[in-house]
């Protein structure tokens, strides 16, 4: 794992990779304590992150697009099939690479509480507390473009479908204004969610009898629903939405609360999709 590590960092900054993301991340936050510290002389920090953290629909894509979907296009993800190491401690290298080079400009990132408050009031706990936040955020988010990066060698594609995927949980809350509350409406929509994950766990484990004894089993439980208390799928759909929004759940500790469902919640989503990465490369191993 330490090699994979080491590997990746070369790679990142010897290439203009971990530069552009750390200086996209620092000029979005710096623009943010421009606009909201200095010119509207606002002593929130936590407020900054909650303005920055739309970069990540750009910079977590750029970062993560190359990470597998390059050694697939070059045939180099052969090589390290080869290598004396599990195919978990291949992931974990790539991923802990890359929240090294995310965690370099948000160190610097956190000084600026610290300076801010030597010419005026700012509230250090909320402020850290928020950071740590972002940290989660981005961790998970990383781990969604990692996972995006294994399913394909096209590294456009990859960049393109996370994007998308990012954009779409960012404005998962508004979209969910739109939604139907109806009980039908939420039932189509859960069924629909129900095959396309099960589609996805047979891509990436090619393993028939997973997939479809997932789909048989939230299917069932979904039926058991209906039939006990149909009226409890009103409005269930928009609630969904808004409970699996990463940022939603950020912009609680924004709000100055300590959210340890939160933390929680990152880390299940850090954990999901490197376990999903993990699936898709042991995949084409054996493939």
């Amino acid at each position: 794992m330490t090699a994979v590590l080491k590997h990746e960092l070369r790679i990142y900054f010897r290439s203009l990779t971990a530069y552009v993301f750390g200086a996209f991340l620092l000029a979005f936050v710096g623009l943010g304590s421009m606009l909201y510290n200095l010119q509207a002389a606002v002593s929130n920090f936590e407020f900054v992150l909650s303005f920055g953290c739309l970069v990540f629909v750009v910079i977590v894509p750029i970062l993560t697009m190359r990470v597998i979907a390059e050694e697939r296009k070059l045939k180099t993800d052969q090589l390290l099939y080869s290598l004396p190491i599990s195919t978990t401690e291949v992931i974990m290298g790539k991923y802990l690479a890359l929240l090294l080079v995310y965690l370099i400009p948000l160190c610097i990132i956190s000084l600026y509480p610290l300076i801010f408050s030597q010419f005026g009031d700012v509230y250090l706990p909320t402020s850290y507390g928020s950071i740590f936040a972002f940290f989660l955020l981005g961790a998970a988010l990383i781990s969604i473009g990692l996972f995006i990066s294994s399913l394909t060698d096209n590294q456009g594609f990859a960049a393109g479908i996370g994007i998308a995927v990012i954009l779409l949980n960012y404005y998962s809350v508004s979209l969910s204004e739109y939604v139907s509350t109806s009980a039908l409406g939420s039932l189509i929509a859960l069924c629909v969610i129900i095959f396309a994950l099960a589609l996805i766990i047979r891509y990436v484990t090619k393993n028939d009898s997973l997939a479809y004894g997932f789909c048989i089993i939230l299917l069932a439980a979904l039926a058991i629903l209906c039939w006990v208390d149909v009226e409890a799928l009103e409005g269930l759909l928009p609630n969904i939405m808004t409970k699996l929004s990463l940022f939603e759940r950020f912009y609680v500790f924004v709000n100055g609360v300590f959210d340890m469902t939160g933390v929680v919640y990152y880390l299940s989503v850090i954990v999901f999709f490197l376990f999903l990465s993990v699936q898709s490369l042991e995949k084409r191993r054996y493939n």
